[in-house]
């Protein structure tokens, strides 16, 4: 009877180690190749060679998540037709699966070597499924909406770095300001341009002017919104003298940054709303959701037979809770596990903040789980009700059915 190669991948930017163990967890041998398409031939060859000399009738091959050097790989291995009439599994498994599997080890040195038998130990152990290859009908869709997911992070850091130095600048203005966006154009052009100082000796007409300049004819009771801005100005820390021309600087600099990512999100979103054209879906059916938060969803799930349940889709995006009982004791305020797809996670989220704004069941939902709930009120009213959204989610996707909206009595 044939048996069975476990094959470790501890893959870098230029090179990959390899190492192959067989059912006993004993040494076959290890090597190491480049991470180019020539290096693959010759890993692919080497698998080969060793599973004929065997013989070995089944090949499991494992590799870390890493960055997305793995991506090119994976792919070529799927594609090849040696490894296919091998029967080949290939598993990209997440790092902290295999930090934990390491775990086992006591007093294990760090080399690239060790890396990959342990991940060819972890594959051995049985609890690692296959990994698909990429589904192209959804591969373009998720580049596009997984870089937004880390421009709106670059974002917000960037504004919460730039709220810091308003308030070295004009130490008031992030409590009382009048806008209703601390960073649009009529906002950042008074923080930018005037200190404190400048507004409160500022004739009230030359500042709704400037507001007038700057509000694109947007801004509503000007002359209350004046006053509120020099009443900040009054009740403001003075800056020291010293500091005024190196926090205008990167005050300046912030806001240029926080104007060019808002611009560049306008492009994304654009792109993301005509990819996800493409797909056929009915998630926009939804109230709140629209072509961006839609194609979140989608381009993570794909397929969404892959799933036989919504507790199966709400596990895949770690929308779930991890039980915490001993003897009589049983927790009942447990974290979220977080062990899930985050980028999944990231846009459910943020899709029921969306709906429950605009679908009442939703709403009344948010609104009960808030009022229970005794820490952390919001954020765990919302990720309650981004699981009570990935019923409907799954169920949309699996039926083909579009959204019908519950009366509520």
């Amino acid at each position: 009877m044939g048996r069975t190669l476990f094959i470790g991948i501890d893959i870098g930017a230029d090179s990959n180690v390899v190492r192959i163990l067989d059912d006993t967890g004993e040494d076959v041998c290890g090597f190491t190749v480049s991470n180019d398409l020539p290096g693959t031939e010759r890993l692919v060859d080497k698998v080969v060679d060793v599973a004929n000399a065997l013989p070995a009738d089944n090949v499991k091959i494992g590799m870390e998540a890493t960055n997305l050097y793995w991506w090119h790989l994976s792919q070529a291995l799927h594609d090849d037709p040696q490894l296919t009439a091998l029967g080949t599994e290939i598993a990209v498994i997440n790092p902290k699966i295999i930090d934990g599997f390491k775990s086992i080890y006591t007093d294990m040195a760090k080399t690239d070597a060790l890396d990959a038998r342990v991940i060819a130990d972890c594959l051995r152990f049985g609890r690692v499924r296959p990994t698909p290859p990429p589904d192209m009908r959804y591969a373009p869709l998720q580049r596009l909406t997984r870089f937004r997911y880390h421009m709106v992070g670059n974002l917000t850091r960037e504004k919460n770095r730039a709220s810091n130095l308003i308030f070295l600048k004009f130490s008031s203005y992030n409590m009382d300001c009048p806008f209703s966006n601390l960073f649009g154009q009529a906002s950042s052009a008074v923080v930018e341009n005037l200190t404190p100082d400048q507004i409160a000796a500022m004739p009230v007409e030359e500042l709704v002017d400037m507001m007038l300049q700057h509000g694109n004819k947007r801004l509503k009771d000007i002359p209350e919104m004046t006053k509120t801005i020099k009443r900040a100005a009054r009740n403001s820390y003075r800056l020291n003298p010293k500091m005024q021309e190196s926090v205008d600087i990167t005050l300046a600099m912030s806001l240029e940054t926080i104007r060019f990512f808002e611009s560049q999100k306008k492009k994304i979103d654009q792109a993301i709303a005509k990819e996800i054209k493409a797909i056929p879906h009915t998630l926009e059916t939804i109230p709140g959701i629209g072509p961006v938060y839609s194609a979140g969803i989608v381009a993570e799930i794909g397929d969404i037979s892959r799933f036989d349940n919504h507790n199966a889709l709400a596990k895949f995006a770690g929308l779930t809770w991890r039980q915490n009982q001993s003897s009589k004791f049983n927790a009942q305020d447990i974290p979220l596990t977080r062990s899930g797809n985050y980028y999944l996670r990231y846009y459910l989220v943020e899709a029921a903040n969306s709906v429950r704004v605009w679908e009442p069941e939703y709403g009344e939902f948010y609104r009960r789980k808030f009022t229970e709930a005794r820490h952390h009120n919001h954020k765990r009213a919302l990720v309650l009700t981004a699981r009570k959204l990935v019923r409907m989610v799954f169920t949309l996707l699996s039926q083909g059915q579009i959204y019908k909206q519950r009366r509520m009595n």
